[in-house]
């Protein structure tokens, strides 16, 4: 357990520094204690500001890397010292380091009572607004009498100190794991999908703007990348690159992949974006999934990835609404998995069912007849009469709709048929 110590003394021969080095030394088995010296604190003032200060920035960055603080306090006038005093306002004035650590106070003093009044003070201080750390409570460690409790080698003398010293270091340490296991962030789930593309994959081409309206040609150079009658050995087939476009572009919907970092990478270039269900340029391959959606339509197409990344299901599907009694676009976004079964991004299929949902009426003889009892589906029943609305770049998402969940709610299950949510 890392743990730093800070000595509220500037003194030269402090008892309180000495205490925490012999703590950091006696105790090496069970906390990695850092002492830390304050001599170069500036007094504060707020009119001054000094928090950027070299001395206030390396203790402030100590305790924010630390799980906990020790401070061993002398007592001068009944209260801590001007010094002390100083480092906990820097800490507490523009940057807030203490806030929700878990803090131990030890002190020594010449005299009985061994800095209780102190102490007392100084939890006041630690507790209050702006400084906002978790003092242990009880546990008060008080070294009295210091200028005959240290021997020759600056080692406790009294083993019923130790002992004591000992069994209240321990329940810190449990202290520090309880507190810091409180103040552990809930998984953001869908809100922590980088739609940016910040991170890394495997198959990521690095050192290539993702903005950049020819990142498939800068890519494919920096990749050495096969093309035109190159052979591919596929799972089950042997295709030169020309003919994987061939296959690719002959299929009667449109396809795009967006990798497991959420980067565009690919969709099957066969129609002009004028002509396409969800239109899509050249230009945008290679862009972060955020720069290709709507930013209204952000927190949904986050839970959407969230939900397939995650494995709450495995099709998401999304009607467009609005494009009349002729047609009926549909988006699946399939989760796409290795042999091991980790995710490696979305397939995205769209496709205009209408042309299939004919044919079948057309050579079985049926016909739709609406249900006088069945709801207008929310996402998909679009009245007939409904003007078209502007589509998304890329997934056909209507730019005009605010997402179906604000950004702070948790999505819920999807429609087995429209990926809208099922308790809507």
């Amino acid at each position: 357990m890392k743990l730093v110590g800070i000595a509220g003394s500037v003194a030269d021969k402090s008892y309180n520094r000495l205490l925490l080095k012999y703590i950091a030394r006696e105790f090496k088995d069970v906390v990695d204690l850092d002492v830390l010296d304050i001599n170069d604190v500036p007094l504060f003032n707020q009119s001054d500001d000094q928090t950027d200060s070299p001395a206030v920035q390396a203790i402030s960055n100590k305790i924010l890397a630390a799980d906990g603080v020790i401070i061993a306090t002398p007592e001068h006038n009944h209260t801590i010292t001007a010094s002390l005093k100083s480092l906990i306002e820097w800490l507490s004035f523009n940057i807030h380091p203490m806030s929700g650590k878990p803090v131990m106070i030890v002190g020594a003093s010449y005299y009985d009572q061994g800095s209780s009044r102190a102490q007392l003070n100084l939890r006041q201080i630690l507790e209050s607004p702006g400084v906002d750390a978790i003092v242990m409570p009880g546990n008060e460690f008080l070294l009295a009498n210091v200028k005959t409790v240290f021997d020759e080698n600056d080692n406790l003398k009294d083993d019923r100190t130790v002992s004591f010293l000992k069994e209240t270091l321990g329940k810190f340490t449990k202290f520090v794991k309880v507190i810091n296991k409180m103040n552990e962030k809930e998984d953001p789930g869908w809100q922590s999908e980088d739609l940016e593309s910040h991170g890394k994959v495997e198959t990521t081409v690095e050192g290539v703007d993702m903005h950049a309206a020819d990142w498939v040609e800068k890519a494919a150079e920096k990749t050495n990348a096969a093309e035109g009658d190159d052979y591919v050995k596929l799972d089950r087939g042997l295709l030169t690159v020309n003919q994987l476009n061939y296959f690719l572009n002959s299929m009667p919907i449109e396809l795009t992949y967006a990798d497991a970092n959420n980067q565009f990478i690919y969709y099957n270039h066969f129609l002009e974006a004028k002509d396409m269900l969800a239109a899509r340029t050249p230009g945008q391959a290679g862009n972060p999934m955020a720069d290709c959606h709507p930013k209204r339509a952000i927190p949904h197409v986050q839970q959407v990835i969230h939900m397939l990344r995650t494995g709450q299901t495995d099709m998401f599907r999304l009607p467009v609404p609005g494009m009349g009694p002729d047609k009926y676009v549909m988006h699946y976004y399939k989760a796409m998995h290795d042999a091991k079964g980790e995710y490696k991004g979305i397939n995205e299929l769209v496709l205009d069912i209408m042309p299939i949902v004919q044919y079948y009426l057309k050579h079985t003889g049926q016909m739709l007849v609406k249900d006088p009892d069945a709801d207008t589906d929310a996402v998909s029943g679009a009245s007939t009469n409904t003007k078209p609305e502007k589509t998304d770049a890329v997934s056909g998402a209507s730019a005009d709709t605010e997402p179906e969940k604000p950004a702070t709610a948790e999505p819920e299950k999807p429609d087995e048929v429209s990926g809208a949510s099922a308790n809507s």
